[in-house]
């Protein structure tokens, strides 16, 4: 029989999390020079859809929104696989160091003493 640890379902950042790091990824290929300019006007025209008032879905109360949703996931998901995948996996390297949690250099192990407060 398995393992009750086993069972478990690892950790995860959360959908707020992710989408932070997507973007943070997002803005770090657009300020590299290795990303080819052309490539950078996907997230552009993506942006630009979002303030423009044209939509391909007009006039349907809450699912007029569901495009601008759609192109901009389609817009982020297409430049991060366009990009040359080493810059990608560079960068995703340096975000994952940055937001990394406490290795074990940084645990301090101790024992602990309750001190009773006396009265007199």
């Amino acid at each position: 029989m398995a393992d009750k640890k086993d069972l478990m379902i690892p950790p995860q950042g959360g959908v707020i999390k992710e989408l932070v790091a997507r973007l943070k990824l997002i803005a770090r290929l657009m300020a590299d020079r290795r990303v080819s300019p052309w490539l950078k006007l996907i997230p552009i025209g993506a942006l630009i859809y979002l303030v423009s008032p044209i939509d391909l879905i007009m006039g349907i109360p809450g699912v007029d929104a569901l495009d601008d949703t759609a192109v901009l996931w389609l817009g982020s998901y297409l430049f991060i696989e366009f990009c040359p995948q080493d810059v990608v996996s560079e960068h995703i390297k340096a975000l994952s160091a940055k937001t990394s949690t406490a290795n074990d250099s940084d645990i301090i192990e101790a024992e602990s003493v309750e001190v009773k407060d006396v009265k007199k």
